[in-house]
């Protein structure tokens, strides 16, 4: 049975991540013109800050550097966070989604917007904002409905601390 190079460097680098009490979340080898370039995605329930990026970065680094995982070529190493519209793909993403507003894809067609409120390990509970003045409902998703689910960005939404003041 053969592993690929990104089942090599996830065995690699992820107990390293994980001692940091962080997920490794993605991992992926693209070539750049001539150079190849390795991303590394990384996150937590608290999310990351920059300080905690580069300071992974320089241990994935030296790790890298002390195996042969990514071969003799140049290349270059990319860490970061997943990003605003980040999609959630496991259970935990969504659990770190509760309180934020999510575009679904509907496994039987069609999509929905609404507000994660709760998450327990059959799907979701959910706020479906009223349109045109009307109240906001309430809906359930179990997991098995959803194809594809994505952080929507939201520009004024309330920060928990200003909800609870």
């Amino acid at each position: 049975m053969s592993t690929t190079q990104s089942e090599r460097l996830r065995e690699l680098l992820e107990p390293l991540v994980s001692s940091k009490e962080l997920d490794l979340e993605e991992i992926e080898v693209a070539s750049v013109g001539r150079k190849r370039v390795l991303r590394v995605v990384i996150d937590s329930d608290d999310g990351v800050d920059l300080d905690q990026i580069a300071e992974i970065s320089r241990e994935l680094s030296e790790k890298l550097d002390e195996s042969d995982a990514m071969g003799d070529g140049e290349y270059t190493l990319e860490v970061g966070s997943p990003g605003a519209e980040r999609p959630l793909s496991e259970h935990r993403h969504y659990l770190r989604a509760v309180g934020r507003l999510v575009k679904f894809q509907l496994t039987e067609g069609g999509e929905l917007i609404a507000r994660i409120l709760e998450v327990d390990d059959e799907g979701v509970d959910l706020e479906v904002p009223g349109v045109k003045g009307r109240k906001p409902t309430a809906r359930r998703l179990a997991f098995d409905e959803i194809a594809k689910a994505r952080v929507e960005v939201e520009f004024n939404r309330k920060d928990k601390k200003e909800e609870e003041a």
